[in-house]
């Protein structure tokens, strides 16, 4: 087992990686910017290295800077968390060639998988439904005109680099499609310094549906369940539950089965997401996810699974232990993602923190690196805090995540809290039958004064 892990992250995640280790009996070190000099994590760890000025890019993103850090601190891993550079293969590698362990997948399959139109090819080889779109990335603005009219307006240009709904358009005619093209290549050259585009269907009310994937490094593979992602703005989550209820149980084991059946045939190791979108009884495999998820605490919760241990524990070299007919779910759970943002606008707002007052009870768990009079720098995610909440039915989680949310005190700032309390109320999502365009019309009404459009 490792002696001492070197956590490349910030905010939640890096204390809850902070947390698995000490959980271990694994010394920690926190690297930070200037700008997170007095963050929790920071002062939580056993050591910290402070690795640049408040800048992303000079900091966090600096693989120099990180590798340097664990050399001096003699780290033997380093864990990425998500976001930065958890999928940057040449990181991941760069990390290996120094002697270090790398907590996650190999780099070979994080630049497979990253590459999203690399990523489907390899799914559909291998038996896996994708969405309908291009083989490969577009050649041309005529080769793309060819594609859509094959397989149908409205269609979807998006990076094959990339992800967070960056480098992605909705084209609903031919007379649009050049100009989105145009749009869509500028911004992902500039998030991802790669301009390709592929195509592909837009469903016009899909599920989105992930199953949460784990492996060791001696072949064994298994799924813990899917999450239901659909709860999304901008193409950008901020509600997640487990099991989704969306799907029976034969289109549960069959969604499941597809995910381990991509992760066998790549020789996966670590934790990993496969993601699908979930249209009229049938799956697509849309992308697959070479980290550890924002939501991955809704798994933990109902499989009572640690995945931040399980990730140290593989890439150690240490075999699962367990298999599939081990794994057990139990009841329902709900993530809310708390964001420092107008609720209504989604602009980011950080500032202050005031008075701070996290909920708890039977159920109740909160991933939040947050205090009172901290000062949420505007350098980076909006994302201060997660609300998770567990109970034995979906209702009485509902019923949880009501109280819960109630109860959270964040003053100074403006949050989401606000909007997940109006969500928790629409009649679509208590049925469950929203999907991942809702919540924009939902929003969108409510700033009209209208009532959303009822969902199929």
């Amino acid at each position: 087992m490792f002696q001492k892990v070197l956590i490349a992250n910030r905010g939640e995640i890096a204390l809850r990686i902070l947390r698995a280790c000490r959980d271990m009996g694994i010394h920690s070190v926190a690297v930070h910017s200037t700008a997170d000099a007095s963050a929790m994590h920071v002062r939580l760890a056993d050591e910290s290295i402070c690795i640049g000025p408040a800048a992303a890019a000079d900091s966090y993103l600096n693989p120099v800077a990180i590798l340097s850090a664990a050399t001096v601190s003699n780290a033997d891993a380093i864990h990425p968390g998500y976001g930065f550079l958890s999928e940057n293969a040449k990181f991941a590698a760069m990390v290996e060639e120094h002697g270090i362990a790398f907590i996650g997948p190999s780099p070979e399959h994080i630049r497979l998988m990253g590459d999203k139109v690399a990523a489907k090819r390899f799914c559909r080889e291998a038996g896996i439904p994708v969405v309908p779109g291009s083989d490969g990335p577009i050649a041309s603005e005529a080769a793309a005109r060819a594609i859509a009219a094959e397989i149908g307006y409205p269609v979807l240009v998006k990076a094959s680099a990339g992800g967070g709904g960056r480098g992605m358009k909705v084209v609903e005619d031919a007379d649009s499609l050049a100009s989105a093209m145009e749009l869509a290549s500028a911004e992902a050259a500039s998030a991802f310094g790669n301009g390709e585009l592929y195509l592909e269907k837009y469903l016009a009310r899909p599920r989105h549906i992930e199953v949460q994937v784990l492996a060791d490094l001696h072949g064994a593979v298994i799924h813990l369940g899917e999450r239901d992602c659909s709860m999304q703005r901008r193409h950008q989550k901020i509600l997640e539950e487990a099991p989704s209820p969306a799907l029976g149980e034969d289109e549960r084991k069959l969604i499941c089965a597809s995910a381990v059946q991509a992760a066998k045939a790549l020789g996966y190791r670590s934790v990993g997401t496969v993601e699908f979108l979930y249209s009229e009884g049938e799956f697509y495999f849309i992308e697959m996810n070479t980290r550890l998820q924002v939501e991955h605490p809704v798994t933990e919760m109902v499989c009572e699974i640690d995945l931040v241990r399980e990730m140290i524990r593989v890439a150690s070299g240490a075999p699962l232990g367990y298999g599939q007919d081990d794994v057990r779910t139990s009841g329902h759970a709900i993530e809310c993602r708390i964001n420092a943002e107008d609720p209504v606008t989604f602009i980011p707002m950080p500032g202050r923190i005031g008075d701070y007052h996290p909920p708890g009870g039977p159920g109740v768990r909160v991933d939040s690196a947050l205090y009172s009079s901290y000062a949420v720098p505007p350098y980076y995610d909006s994302m201060i805090a997660k609300l998770i909440v567990h109970g034995p039915t979906r209702e009485v989680c509902m019923m949880r995540l009501r109280r819960a949310l109630a109860e959270y005190v964040i003053d100074g700032i403006p949050t989401t809290i606000p909007l997940h309390t109006r969500v928790l109320e629409a009649e679509d999502f208590r049925l469950g039958t929203y999907h991942v365009h809702w919540l924009e019309q939902f929003v969108r009404a409510g700033q009209s004064g209208t009532a959303p459009a009822a969902t199929d």
